[in-house]
This record gives C-alpha cells, sequence and structure tokens, in this order.
C-alpha cells in the first residue's frame, strides 16, 4: 500500500474529495514521517501535532456533513519561521524574536487553511533569513536530505528540506535574492517565486516593510511537483487587503509566441559544465515540445544585482541594525560584514538613484519579454554549494555571491522565475530557471511541466 506521505498534493486531493482517505489518515501519515526523519533534518523547528490532528478531524466532520472540499482539503504543509501564524513565534531564526508570538494570520498563511491546507509545522531559516544556507543560533541547522554535506539553500532552507523528504507536499517561502528558488536547487525540488504583487503579504509582528522588502520580497510555495506549484499559487494569491501591493490578475494570461530566450551565462558569468548540460538538456526538451529556443542577448543583469544589494542593505542597514547587533548571531554578523564590503553605505541621493535604475531597468526587462516571454537560464552558476561555504573566508563569499547573479538580479525589476529540478550531476542536485514577465506565472509553469512531468523522487535520509 502507497504510504499517504508520500502522495503529491494534486494526487491527494481527489482521493480525500471521494471520501477514500480521510483527511486524518492523510496528515497522521506526515506526522509519523516527520517524527521518523525531522531529528536527522532539523527542517521542521516549530511542531504542531495536536493542532494539525485537530484541524484534520475537524475537516473531516465537515466532510462527513455535505461541506464542499476545498482546493488543499487534506494537504499536509509547512510555513516558514519567518512569517506571522497566530499562536507561534515569527522567530525568522532569531533567539531576540524566540517569544514574538503572532495574534494573526499573516495573507498567505490564512489563504491556504481557507483552501483545507493543514499546517504540520513550521521550518528552518538563517538568522535574519539572510544566507543561501540554513543556520541559526536559535533553531540550529538544517541538513539537505540529498547529500547531507551539500548546503539545503536558503533561506527557505527548512522547506526545501521538508517538501523533499516528504514532510508535507506543499512548502511556503519567500524569495528576495533567491530564499525560495535556491532551496529547491539545492534540495532536488521545485521552487516558484510569484511577481510582485500576486501573492499578499504582511506580518503585524512587525509592521509594514521598508523600500526594498515591499518591492522585491514575496511569498511562493515549493513542491515536488510542477502542478502542485500551480494548485498552491491560486490558493496563495486569493485576496487580501492588507498587503497594498496586491492586485486581481488571472491566473492564466494572453495567448504568447512559444519562444524562449536562451542565456547559458548571464553577464558573462561563470557556469560550471554541469550547470551548462543541465540548461541545453533543459532547452532541448522545450523545442522537443514545440518552443523555438534562441540564444539570446537580455538586458543587464549585473546591474540589477548591484542595484537590488545596494538597497536590501540599505534597508538592513536602516532597519536592522541594532537587531544584528543584538542578536549577534556568527553567521549572520559575517554575512553582514561581507555585504557591507559590497554595498558601501548610500545616502538619499544614492537611494533616489537606485529607485530610478530600478524604473529603467524594469523597462528594458519587460520590453524584452513581450518579444521573449520565457527566458531559460541559471539558477545558480555553480551546483550547490558545500554547506556553509560562504562563512569559510571573504574569498568564499565572494564566490558564492558571483553564481548567485541570476537570482539577485530578477526580484529587482519585481519578476517571477521558476526553478525547475532536472536530475542530478553525481550525488548532487541540479536544475535550470524560468522567468518571464510580470504575473506570466502561468508561462512559467507550462514550460515547468515540459520539463518534469512527474513529481521528483522523494529524498530517503
Amino acid at each position: 500500500m502507497t504510504e499517504l506521505w508520500t502522495l503529491s498534493a494534486s494526487e491527494l486531493v481527489p482521493m480525500v474529495a471521494a471520501r477514500q482517505i480521510s483527511v486524518k489518515e492523510a496528515v497522521s501519515s506526515v506526522l509519523e514521517r516527520i517524527e521518523a526523519i525531522n531529528p536527522a533534518l532539523n527542517a521542521i523547528v516549530q511542531r504542531m501535532d495536536d493542532q494539525a490532528l485537530a484541524a484534520a478531524e475537524a475537516a473531516d466532520i465537515g466532510l462527513a456533513r455535505g461541506d464542499t472540499p476545498g482546493p488543499l482539503t487534506g494537504v499536509a504543509v509547512t510555513i516558514k519561521v519567518n512569517v506571522d501564524q497566530v499562536g507561534y513565534a515569527t522567530t525568522n531564526g532569531l533567539r531576540t524574536q524566540a517569544n514574538l508570538g503572532a495574534e494573526f494570520d499573516s495573507p498567505v498563511v490564512a489563504n491556504l487553511r481557507k483552501a483545507g491546507a493543514i499546517v504540520v509545522g513550521r521550518t528552518n531559516t538563517p538568522a535574519f533569513s539572510l544566507r543561501w544556507f540554513t543556520r541559526n543560533s536559535l533553531h540550529g541547522g538544517t541538513t539537505n536530505p540529498r547529500d547531507r554535506t551539500l548546503t539545503p539553500g536558503g533561506s527557505s532552507g527548512g522547506a526545501g528540506a521538508a517538501v523533499a523528504s516528504g514532510m508535507g507536499a506543499i512548502g511556503h517561502g519567500t524569495d528576495i535574492a533567491g530564499s525560495i528558488r535556491y532551496p529547491a536547487y539545492a534540495c532536488g525540488v521545485h521552487g516558484l517565486r510569484p511577481s510582485l504583487g500576486r501573492v499578499a503579504a504582511f506580518n503585524a509582528t512587525s509592521g509594514d516593510r521598508l523600500i526594498g522588502g515591499q518591492l522585491m520580497a514575496v511569498s511562493g510555495p515549493l513542491a515536488r511537483s510542477v502542478a502542485d506549484l500551480r494548485l498552491a499559487l491560486a490558493v496563495m494569491a486569493a485576496r487580501d487587503t492588507r498587503d497594498p501591493w496586491w492586485q486581481a490578475m488571472p491566473p492564466q494570461g494572453a495567448d504568447v509566441p512559444r519562444v524562449v530566450a536562451y542565456v547559458e551565462a548571464p553577464d558573462g558569468m561563470p557556469v560550471a559544465q554541469p550547470v551548462r548540460d543541465a540548461l541545453r538538456a533543459a532547452a532541448a526538451k522545450l523545442r522537443d515540445a514545440g518552443y523555438r529556443v534562441e540564444e539570446v542577448q537580455p538586458p543587464p543583469l549585473r546591474e540589477a544585482m548591484e542595484m537590488q544589494l545596494r538597497l536590501w542593505m540599505a534597508e538592513f542597514r536602516h532597519d536592522a541594525g541594532a537587531a544584528l547587533r543584538a542578536e549577534n548571531d556568527p553567521d549572520a554578523n559575517f554575512v553582514y560584514s561581507q555585504l557591507a564590503r559590497h554595498c558601501p553605505e548610500i545616502d538619499l541621493h544614492g537611494l533616489m538613484s537606485t529607485l530610478r535604475a530600478r524604473a529603467r531597468l524594469t523597462r528594458l526587462w519587460r520590453t524584452f519579454l513581450a518579444e521573449w516571454p520565457l527566458v531559460l537560464c541559471p539558477v545558480s552558476g555553480e551546483l550547490p554549494f558545500i554547506n556553509h561555504l560562504d562563512v569559510a573566508s571573504s574569498a568564499s563569499f565572494d564566490a558564492v555571491l558571483e553564481a548567485q547573479l541570476p537570482m539577485i538580479a530578477m526580484p529587482f525589476m519585481g519578476l517571477p522565475g521558476l526553478t525547475v529540478a532536472t536530475g542530478y550531476a553525481g550525488s548532487s542536485p541540479v536544475g535550470v530557471q524560468l522567468v518571464a514577465d510580470q504575473f506570466r506565472e502561468d508561462l512559467l509553469l507550462d514550460a515547468g511541466e515540459v520539463l518534469s512531468s512527474e513529481p521528483v523522487a522523494l529524498a530517503m535520509p
């Protein structure tokens, strides 16, 4: 008999709706999986077994009396510890926020619950969600279930590890510089960074973010199938007036030519041969499916990366400097010092010029995407890094930063991006990134299903 925790959300939902299995059975199976493997992975750092079972029993009672099941009824999901969830601390990996309890669900949590999803735990992140690696002084480190020597990615490293190993079909993540796309890449699953304004965001525990976070930070899903990403996005994107950037946009856009800009080494960045091989194989698959794929020079990405980091660091200096000192997390301290080295402090004139550059770069990219609706490019220039390489030395940090150019740059223009897991290079996961115009996640998901038509295999740590 198939273990229920192995099923994708798309497989599980119709079984629950047909009453072939109960919600409690589905959730209990995932909780048993968590009990068995989470101690070795430390992906879920706030468990909620009793609450999850109570929610499952309530869902079964509703189904028994004839309630219409929601689009995610019975699906176990995880929530990252940097968003508000009633009754739990929004720690963001910080000891100083260990008791920062939420009185209201953030929009993404509220929307998942309304759709019938059952939250089974909260997942780990680095301190301040500041790295592409996942370790902090409050919750400890997370292990990659595919290869324990590699980073699980960050900042949604707990979400990536949980999804890859069957501790929930869908993981919630956040992304300002690759924090969904990179954990998906490192853990061998898929991850969708939605467009700015697609998924509402707000944490009452911290209040409104400064302009960098408002323009670039989004919530989105990680999953083992592209079909599950589509299902999760539709739920996460439901209306919530607490986010003034949210827009009511259709899930499906107008028909566009099936053409793909192939960008193997953006702005001449170094790209490892296994990553190039994965990109070429993905291009061939898309061609076989009827896409026209051509090597094209896109608008600048390096400038967008530099401007994104400048804006991000200006926000961090303004809003989190005191918190950084109070937390005194060794990893966060080192990463902050290295980013500060790359991003000298800017004044009001520097801030204004950065925002003006955003308008120009966004215009260039959206004009380009009108002609080339899809871009196929690396997630990272390197295979997933040895764990904690970024804090080994300044030179190691610089190497990591350079490889992440394609992930860092796209959020500056508010664009959506999709990591598709495509296989392995030795024991290391590898994948590709697809980019589209704002609110054209449908194009990403359609192409993603061509590249990965079946759920990826579960990690068995």
